[in-house]
């Protein structure tokens, strides 16, 4: 148990990568506050936590909501006084469209999430960690930071390559506090994150990128899981990887040398 008596936050924690890195932070012996906009799926999840001996809290908030966000960083406050690590894990993939018929309502709501949301749970998270330290670890994506070929993902490619940018202009500056910052950018996994895309007309954007053998080729085209992502952030939140920041880390089986 590797993180025994760490408190770390996971936001998207209600299901996918989300769930499964805060079960698996509670079974290396972390307290886990666990974040989702829907409150019956982190309530599940905390309960799982709980049953394994490790504290967890369950909080609804929209990530993206300043005033949400600011309630619940003063929740943790007051229990914990610290944070040791920070899963800003919340993201959707919004509307994909081809750019001439993507509306500024849509744009927007891509970036609100994906990096507004990002913000400001760093935002928060930096003054609970910076007497002891500790690392941060922002889920991006293949898309955007190491491949471009997903019809009409423009606005969701922006927001992952800002996340990028983000994470690493973080870690130099949080240096000096001993807060480390990395990037996951995971390729194709099976989570439910695709159930909520939306798509429209994407075939007037789609460039032809087509590979016989499959995308993903270290598993035959099979996408990777979410627990394989979880197992990652443990990685890096844990002492092992105290030398690592600012790196982008691509968790797609060699998927995006691909396309």
């Amino acid at each position: 148990m590797e993180l025994k008596d760490k408190v770390a936050l996971v936001t998207g924690a209600g299901s996918g990568i989300g769930a499964a890195a805060a079960k698996a932070l509670g079974r290396e012996g972390a307290d886990v506050i666990v974040v989702s906009r829907t409150g019956a799926e982190i309530e599940k999840v905390a309960a799982e936590i709980a049953a394994g001996g490790r504290t967890a809290l369950a909080v609804a908030a929209d990530v993206a909501d300043a005033s949400q966000m600011s309630k619940l960083f003063a929740r943790i406050k007051r229990r914990w006084g610290r944070l040791d690590f920070v899963f800003a894990n919340a993201g959707i993939n919004g509307v994909w469209a081809p750019i001439d018929e993507l509306t500024p309502r849509e744009w927007d709501e891509t970036m609100r999430i994906n990096l507004r949301g990002t913000f400001l749970t760093v935002h928060h998270a930096v003054p609970l960690m910076r007497k002891a330290g500790g690392a941060i670890a922002i889920t991006s994506s293949i898309n955007g930071t190491r491949t471009f070929t997903t019809a009409g993902a423009s606005a969701y490619a922006t927001s992952k390559a800002g996340q990028l940018a983000f994470g690493q202009m973080l870690a130099l500056e949080l240096a000096k506090d001993r807060i480390r910052v990395n990037v996951i950018c995971p390729g194709a996994i099976g989570t439910e994150i695709d159930d909520n895309t939306k798509k429209r007309r994407i075939g007037r954007a789609k460039v032809a990128a087509s590979y016989r053998d499959g995308t993903v080729p270290l598993t035959g085209g099979e996408p990777g899981t979410a627990e394989q992502v979880a197992e990652l952030a443990v990685f890096l939140a844990s002492d092992r990887s105290s030398h690592i920041s600012g790196t982008p880390i691509w968790i797609d089986g060699a998927q995006s040398l691909l396309v």
